[in-house]
């Protein structure tokens, strides 16, 4: 039998395989890295959110600062795993930490639809929380949609969001303001039922032309003989409101009724009560919650107030209230208002929205489609309140409404609020399906009040 000879490799042989073994071993070593470290690559380590709220001109001070300090505290409260319950489910939203890019409201509708394409194409956030004002979202809605990016409403009011369209990735977590000012109405006429004449001055936008529509319509279907003697409809921002006043006065309404908010309410207030506006008439004020720690002897005894909702000093005395409240004092020794509530509601809302979602996934990091699906028609606890996502198909929130009387407690030294009447969300809120124009207009057909 013949064996053959193995000769030894020639140099360049041997050089040639131990090429091929150290690619051969390279390529190993990347597929093993990539084989262990897919898993951990597909988990998701943080939650990106866009936050929009007025940190500059005349709304930061009482809208916006509250607004964001409000959101900073619950997001804290999230990703600590400090939350009472229902929200004690660990740190974070299903354990992801929340991480936020903060963008200032002011400067218009316009602007304001640059920064949200900004924060989605160049910051590359995963949702937006936020927005102050009615014509902010007015623009901002339709845009999200275009973008298929989850964008929650945080606060502004009008209806027209979600009556006179259909969003699919927008949601609003707070009420709209057809509530404010129908339970506004029947205040008013239970506390002066002899009341014959009322007048109005509400901001020339979106906000104030749709507040003021509700509140003369509701006036009209609660006690159809009363008569609104002048409307106005000052420029938002305008801080002079001499030539209103004037006609306020002249008109000897009973009442006043005013969406005003932001430093335009403020400016009303002092040049208001300066010419005795108060002593003439009962003012109405239903956005006017944040003034009354902020100006404290200055508001006048007797002002019908509200908050928008049961927020700050309306909202029950819950656990996670007494949380909310305590937290915000220590952080920022201020009281919160309904601007700080609202913003930290639609956190709450998208953390249990979240966490269903996540769950119902077998665990794994829920799809934006999942996270809708979770939050159309959700209820959840907030601050003080309960929510339900019950109109605008599951994307529009109601809640019940509380109005008072302010009175500055000289011996305390405090402001309060006082003869509090809550409404239930069914008496002052329309059914799904019809616009709060038309079932206002139709008298409130279907209304549960207590």
């Amino acid at each position: 039998m013949n064996i053959k000879t193995m000769h030894p490799l020639s140099s360049a042989e041997t050089s040639k395989i131990s090429t091929l073994a150290r690619i051969a071993a390279g390529l190993l070593a990347v597929g093993l890295v990539f084989f262990f470290a897919l898993p951990a690559a597909a988990q998701k380590t943080e939650l990106k959110v866009g936050l929009v709220a007025f940190l500059s001109g005349p709304a930061a001070g009482p809208f916006g600062i509250p607004f964001r300090n409000g959101a900073e505290m619950v997001i804290g409260g999230i990703n600590s795993g400090t939350l009472p319950a229902p929200y004690d489910t660990g740190k974070g939203i299903a354990g992801v930490k929340i991480v936020t890019i903060v963008i200032d409201e002011a400067g218009g509708s316009t602007k304001q639809v640059t920064e949200f394409r900004n924060l989605v194409q160049r910051q590359n956030v995963d949702l937006v929380v936020g927005y102050i004002s009615s014509g902010d979202c007015l623009a901002i809605a339709p845009v999200a949609d275009e973008m298929k990016v989850l964008t929650i409403l945080a606060d502004c009011g009008t209806p027209r969001i979600f009556e006179e369209a259909s969003y699919k990735y927008v949601f609003r977590t707070r009420p709209h303001a057809a509530m404010d000012n129908i339970s506004a109405a029947r205040y008013l006429l239970d506390k002066v039922p002899g009341l014959r004449t009322y007048a109005g001055i509400n901001q020339n936008y979106a906000w104030g032309q749709d507040s003021w529509r509700d509140f003369d319509a509701a006036m009209q279907a609660l006690k159809p003989m009363t008569e609104a003697t002048t409307e106005q409809f000052p420029k938002i921002f305008a801080g002079q409101y001499s030539s209103e006043i004037s006609a306020l006065m002249l008109s000897q309404a009973d009442a006043v009724h005013s969406s005003l908010w932001g430093g335009d309410l403020e400016s009303f207030i002092f040049q208001a009560t300066a010419r005795g506006l108060d002593k003439r008439t009962q003012l109405v004020l239903t956005a006017s919650e944040p003034y009354m720690f902020r100006l404290g002897k200055r508001m006048p005894d007797g002002v019908i107030i509200g908050a928008r909702g049961p927020y700050g000093v309306f909202a029950h005395d819950t656990p996670l209230n007494r949380w909310f409240r305590k937290n915000y004092v220590d952080r920022y020794a201020t009281q919160p208002v309904y601007a700080s509530y609202v913003v930290g509601q639609a956190f709450l809302a998208l953390k249990q929205a979240i966490e269903a979602a996540h769950a119902a996934n077998n665990g794994n990091w829920p799809s934006v489609d999942q996270i809708i699906s979770a939050m159309e028609y959700m209820e959840f606890e907030a601050f003080g309140s309960t929510v339900s996502m019950s109109l605008g198909k599951g994307h529009q929130a109601v809640t019940e409404a509380a109005v008072g009387v302010f009175k500055f407690d000289v011996d305390a030294n405090e402001a309060t609020i006082q003869d509090i009447k809550y409404y239930a969300a069914e008496c002052v809120n329309p059914p799904e399906g019809i616009s709060s124009v038309d079932w206002i207009n139709g008298g409130m057909q279907g209304a549960k009040c207590n």
